[in-house]
């Protein structure tokens, strides 16, 4: 475990190093990183136990939300509120029926083609919050908004994997297992709103005598493992868990101590997600499967580009801020490999559209910060090419 940590980070170092060297986001580093000492370039040569890194790699999701969440409380969720919300399903609707049509298109039965659906309406939370970060774009209006439809999605996903369950296994839609879920999530975010406005808070002005760095440090974590641990005993994504605790501490006066004290442990266990992300990827199924992947990809991009601006403008937000919210989404998030793997346990999809998916997401995760900057020129050309009563209707909205 220790050998395989050590060729990692020596490994993730040197990458990440060239990378500023070449003025590319950092995150391409760590994803080079893991190809080169992953299963189908260096066979087992380099890391021998893969399933410890990607344990290391799902510790690193959590302290990356954690992380947001500490700056992004939930009294900002909820003024994002009919924003995230009208994104959301604008963004759901339209990639869910843009899927499932290409997948038909495709040749791909039903059930195969609404799974690919499923898969291509979440965005990352955990690329989004990483390409913002290193492009000094957090602090933008756009980003909260982005977070905001990101949190809206990881809610919906669990009502979605009960609905694709439903269909793939009972061939039917179950309304009570529907219905209790909606239940537990409505009881999730009364939880959140209490502990956000009394209970956390009390409790650190209450201990606030008795922390230092260190105590404050494991005290924050310890909160955020146990808020993991609660939501995935309620069935939602131990990310999500991590996003409400670190929230939830926003709203504390110590928000931006913990944040720095914790830097040191996102920064690290970050890098270790994005190795295990280019550890996924095999040469040999890139060429094999190049056609889906090429199309699933370019319907990713575009699709979420198109439907998340539609959805944003449409909840009253000017045209800049709907593009530049919309081209930080063009990316698979890692809710589709849950969807992915559950179809392949239960043997309802074909083998192949895991492992399709799975380079789909890191092929879109590379290219999202590029895609990014090309925010600003995309509006620009737009901007410059409409009719001048729309333009003026634009301006309106700056």
């Amino acid at each position: 475990m220790i050998h395989d940590l050590g060729i990692i980070m020596l490994t993730a170092a040197v990458t990440s190093l060239v990378c500023k060297y070449l003025k590319q986001p950092v995150v391409l580093g760590y994803i080079v990183a893991g190809l080169l000492v992953g299963p189908y370039v260096c066979g087992s040569a380099w890391v021998h136990e893969e399933e410890s890194v990607e344990t290391w790699g799902q510790v690193g999701v959590i302290f990356l939300l954690f992380s947001l969440g500490l700056e992004f409380s939930f009294k900002k969720l909820v003024q994002m509120g009919s924003t995230a919300v009208i994104g959301c399903a604008a963004i759901v609707v339209g990639m869910m029926t843009t899927g499932f049509l290409l997948g038909r298109c495709m040749g791909w039965n039903e059930m195969n083609s609404l799974f690919l659906g499923g898969m291509l309406c979440m965005s990352s939370t955990t690329i989004v919050f990483k390409a913002l970060d290193d492009l000094g774009l957090r602090q933008q209006k756009f980003a909260g908004i982005c977070f905001g439809i990101l949190v809206v999605e990881d809610l919906f996903a669990v009502v979605l994997m009960v609905l694709l369950a439903s269909i793939a296994v009972k061939n039917t839609f179950d309304g009570q297992e529907m219905l209790t879920q909606i239940i537990k999530l409505v009881a999730y975010l009364l939880f959140w709103f209490v502990a956000g406005i009394t209970l956390i808070p009390t409790l650190l002005r209450t201990a606030k005598k008795h922390l230092n760095d260190e105590t404050l440090t494991i005290l924050s974590l310890g909160l955020c493992l146990g808020m993991v641990l609660l939501a995935e005993g309620a069935g939602f994504s131990s990310a999500l868990g991590a996003f409400v605790m670190g929230s939830i501490m926003a709203e504390t006066v110590e928000a931006e101590h913990i944040e720095h004290l914790i830097s040191p442990v996102k920064n690290m266990f970050g890098a270790v997600f994005f190795v295990s992300v280019g550890m996924m990827i095999d040469p040999a199924l890139l060429l094999k499967y190049w056609l889906p992947i090429t199309l699933i990809t370019v319907t990713v991009i575009l699709g979420q580009i198109l439907f998340a601006t539609i959805g944003i403008v449409f909840s009253g937000q000017s045209l800049k801020t709907a593009m530049q919210s919309a081209f930080a989404l063009t990316q698979v998030g890692e809710f589709a490999f849950i969807i992915a793997n559950f179809g392949s346990e239960k043997g309802i999809t074909e083998p192949y559209l895991y492992p399709v998916i799975v380079a789909v997401s890191v092929i879109t995760t590379f290219l999202t910060p590029y895609i990014m900057k090309l925010t600003i020129p995309c509006y620009n050309l737009l901007y410059a090419h409409v009719p001048a009563g729309i333009r003026n209707s634009i301006d309106e909205r700056e």
